[in-house]
């Protein structure tokens, strides 16, 4: 029979083995763990500048990046001068729409930032019960205006 000293001491022996393999001391077996990226990277503190400025930077380039990306005033009256010359008739009351063939012709004249807008996923997204088969060129525009 083991004393209350051999047991606290087993005790304590099987859990820091048990801890230490939790807590990444010992490596996992599974190959798919190596493949998971790292998603979440801490702030730097107030001490690591040179993190600081590297992540100040790193932004600063993101936003540029994704400003390239959205259309200019001159871009976006360009597109909706396409649309409407491109419409389909009939209209709708006041309403202007085009069809999809009209629509990939437009896509295709409307410049490289305004391409992926024109897939066949968005105009079946913005069809609703139009009996020939069109979307509204004005909820088009507006969904290019607020996604892009």
């Amino acid at each position: 029979k083991k004393s209350e000293q051999e047991l606290k001491d087993e005790e304590m022996e099987l859990f820091t083995k048990y801890y230490v393999e939790w807590k990444g001391g010992k490596k996992s077996d599974n190959v798919s763990y190596a493949n998971i990226p790292r998603f979440y990277y801490r702030l730097p503190a107030e001490d690591e500048v040179l993190l600081q400025k590297l992540r100040e930077e790193s932004r600063a380039v993101f936003l540029q990046r994704k400003s390239r990306e959205l259309l200019d005033n001159e871009e976006l009256q360009n597109l909706w001068f396409l649309l409407d010359k491109h419409q389909t008739s009939p209209m709708i009351g006041e309403e202007a729409m085009i069809n999809y063939e009209n629509f990939l012709k437009v896509g295709e004249k409307a410049g490289p930032k305004c391409k992926q807008f024109f897939t066949a996923k968005i105009f079946a997204k913005l069809l609703h019960n139009d009996p020939y088969g069109r979307i509204s060129i004005m909820q088009f525009f507006n969904y290019v205006m607020r996604k892009g």
